[in-house]
């Protein structure tokens, strides 16, 4: 006696291998759409200004030092325009500097330092002065400005170590 085959059982395991690849593949498509769209570029001023046709329409995170005449605040619409100034991004950069601050300091006193307008539509932060580091993320629009969705300030001043002397004998 003959055992019987049976082909649709083949066929069926072949259309299941198939149709679970195909979902394998769409679903690594979307994951690596819905990464590209949301991911931040972080990168300086001077980097920026070198290609803004390649950062069009990207989300970016941006750093630099805040001028502090150049800070505006407009009541009526809840805008804050203002300009920062490039400082370098490697930390190994600005620890030769001579830390954070004194970046801060050189980078708003060199008249030939690249420069980005930004807007921030929010409350105008305490933070916000001059030298004061500002990180910014949002997108560079047509016009060379900065629209800035968040905003967060570094103070490096305000943040120094107050650590009173020790006594050595007690």
């Amino acid at each position: 006696m003959k055992t019987p085959t049976y082909q649709g059982s083949k066929s069926n395991k072949i259309k299941f291998l198939i149709g679970g690849g195909l979902f394998l593949v769409a679903l690594v498509i979307m994951i690596i759409s819905a990464t590209r769209a949301t991911a931040e570029f972080f990168i300086t001023i001077r980097e920026l200004q070198g290609s803004k046709d390649k950062y069009a329409d990207q989300n970016l995170r941006v750093s630099g030092a805040v001028l502090g005449d150049s800070i505006q605040y407009d009541t009526n619409t809840g805008y804050l325009h203002f300009t920062i100034v490039h400082i370098p991004g490697d930390d190994d950069e600005i620890e030769a500097l001579g830390g954070l601050e004194v970046a801060l300091h050189q980078a708003v006193e060199n008249p030939d330092n690249p420069q980005l307008d930004v807007i921030y539509q929010g409350a105008q932060p305490d933070m916000l002065k001059h030298e004061a580091q500002a990180i910014i993320t949002g997108q560079l629009n047509v016009d060379g400005v900065f629209e800035a969705e968040e905003l967060l300030l570094k103070c490096p001043s305000k943040y120094e170590e107050a650590v009173p002397n020790q006594v050595e004998d007690f």
